[in-house]
């Protein structure tokens, strides 16, 4: 039978991809079949789209761009769709691969599941831009979990941002189009991987998030993502099992949405500054959400 081979799936956006793919590349003769690496970019500026064309030249990469932005969801159905290998590694443009040993760990637990994620690291030391303090202090504390931690609930810890997942799995169950933006794009599949029993093994095999944004684009993009929350809840009643969201649905049950939702937009503004600040605190970021779910949910 011939050997399983690796499609990875790279959607491209304003960022060189350069340091991604040239290690990927190093590391192809660690998988047991054939790699190509795919990258499609989503209407970067100009300055980016000529950085990454020549990567399209590499043995194995084939480098396309869109004539529009499409967004995080439908980016990947489409990468998803030209893939020519039966797995396939989905992999944010931000990331950075944390040694030479990636493809081989990941390669040593094929067939163990049909899904395999692998995690996100952070930078140990926090970075000497207070802007950028926020974005790492979440990634760190919220996000760097171990394999042990995210396997005790699979399906609610499941990232599409270093997942290797079977491509017939994939394209069963493809990405919410609906949503465009930033957030919970992966909420909906591992509902739908949870309700078909597909198997799911988390692994401590993380890539580094390279990509920190400044306090103020990831409150942006927190925004986004509650949206989209409180969009796969109305449209799918998906997203029950977030914390947040059950907290505003038991404040609309117990009839205090709406003192809840004065008091803390009258604290927004002071919630941000802090956020903002060197030193923020991650609890005020859950308020704060909170805030713009019980709006969303009005």
């Amino acid at each position: 039978m011939a050997a399983a081979g690796l499609s990875v799936l790279i959607p491209v956006y304003n960022r060189a991809v350069g340091e991604l793919v040239n290690p990927l590349l190093a590391q192809i003769a660690d998988w047991p079949g054939p790699v190509e690496i795919l990258l499609l970019d989503d209407f970067s500026s100009n300055e980016f789209r000529l950085i990454n064309r020549p990567l399209g030249d590499l043995p194995g990469v084939c480098y396309r761009e869109l004539p529009q932005n499409v967004g995080r969801a439908a980016i990947r159905n489409q990468l998803a769709a030209t893939a020519q290998h039966e797995w396939l590694l989905l992999l944010d443009n931000d990331s950075l691969l944390p040694d030479n040993q990636f493809l081989a760990r990941y390669a040593a637990a094929l067939g163990r599941a049909a899904v395999l994620i692998g995690g996100t690291c952070y930078e140990t030391a926090p970075p000497t831009d207070p802007a950028l303090h926020l974005r790492w202090h979440y990634g760190q504390v919220r996000e760097a979990r171990p394999a042990a931690v995210r396997q005790a609930a699979p399906y609610g810890q499941l990232t599409i941002n270093n997942a290797l997942i079977r491509a017939d799995i994939f394209r069963q169950f493809p990405l919410d189009e609906r949503l465009t933006g930033y957030g919970h794009e992966d909420t909906k599949f591992g509902v739908e991987l949870a309700a078909a029993q597909v198997a799911i093994l988390h692994l401590d095999n993380p890539v580094l998030h390279d990509g920190l944004e400044s306090a103020a684009v990831f409150l942006q993009k927190s925004a986004q993502a509650v949206h989209n929350l409180a969009q796969v809840y109305r449209h799918d009643g998906l997203g029950t099992d977030s914390r947040l969201l059950q907290m505003a649905l038991r404040l609309r049950r117990l009839g205090l949405a709406p003192a809840a939702r004065a008091t803390l937009g009258a604290a927004e503004p002071a919630l941000r500054r802090q956020l903002l600040s060197a030193a923020p605190r991650l609890p005020l970021l859950d308020l704060l959400k909170l805030f713009w779910l019980l709006r969303e949910l009005a």
